[in-house]
């Protein structure tokens, strides 16, 4: 038999348990952000769609950089997803030539991801009849709207080229090779003048470079139909920083 005092404790005892239950949930929804928990959860940013032109390319690709320097990086296409879309196809928007420089690898100073750069990697930017036709590769089977070429503060390839030839020594093995492919660059560096030559080197090799792809046979159609865009650039060891040499699209 219950005593008479049970109804009543029963029911503060039900009473306490709605309290701490109302405390619970306004505790809880005071540290959520508004709206949390009502309505579905928003879906993931769609990817930014391939660029199509060389200003859409250049654009993108200058934007990574200025992300690269400032540290708010992206890290875009660069997860599971991204490697099953691109597991049957590729279709790049550009095309980077740069150096073999352990310091500037293109996919992070532009802050691009997988499938979206065919990159090229030779000491000094040089090139020969294969480096030229990989580098075709992407503009004529795909329509790749962008090559760009990227040069580099302090050099080791130039620099070592640099004072072979100045002192009239070949480079031991087929490191004479890559000698030999930067002595336009030496020669416009010498006739030219001035301070810090291997820097000025550095500088004239991409341009050289630059210009040679932009104009040979099977690049120039697509350069003066504006499908496609050479560009020169320099980049900084110190501040991460692309600097454009030549060939911007307008």
């Amino acid at each position: 038999m219950d005593s008479p005092g049970a109804p009543r404790r029963t029911a503060l005892l039900a009473g306490g348990l709605t309290l701490a239950a109302g405390v619970l949930t306004a505790c809880s929804a005071a540290g959520s952000p508004p709206g949390a928990g009502r309505g579905p959860r928003p879906e993931a940013a769609a990817p930014n769609p391939r660029p199509s032109t060389p200003a859409g390319a250049y654009a993108r690709l200058m934007e990574g950089n200025l992300r690269w320097v400032s540290g708010a990086l992206q890290h875009p296409d660069r997860d599971p997803t991204r490697r099953q879309q691109v597991a049957q196809t590729q279709e790049p928007y550009g095309v980077v030539l740069s150096c073999i420089d352990s310091r500037v690898p293109p996919e992070l100073v532009f802050d691009t991801g997988l499938g979206d750069l065919y990159v090229l990697r030779t000491g000094g930017q040089t090139v020969g009849p294969v480096v030229t036709g990989s580098v075709e590769y992407g503009p004529v089977t795909s329509s790749t709207p962008l090559i760009f070429v990227l040069g580099h503060q302090r050099c080791g390839a130039i620099d070592a080229a640099y004072k072979a030839a100045r002192d009239g020594k070949p480079l031991p093995g087929n490191l004479d090779a890559i000698g030999k492919a930067l002595r336009p660059a030496y020669e416009q560096t010498v006739r030219e003048g001035g301070p810090d030559p291997v820097d000025r080197m550095i500088r004239a090799q991409v341009t050289l470079t630059a210009d040679d792809l932009r104009t040979n046979a099977d690049l120039a159609p697509m350069v003066k139909e504006g499908a496609l865009a050479v560009v020169g650039g320099y980049y900084s060891l110190d501040t991460g920083k692309v600097e454009i040499l030549t060939g911007a699209p307008v």
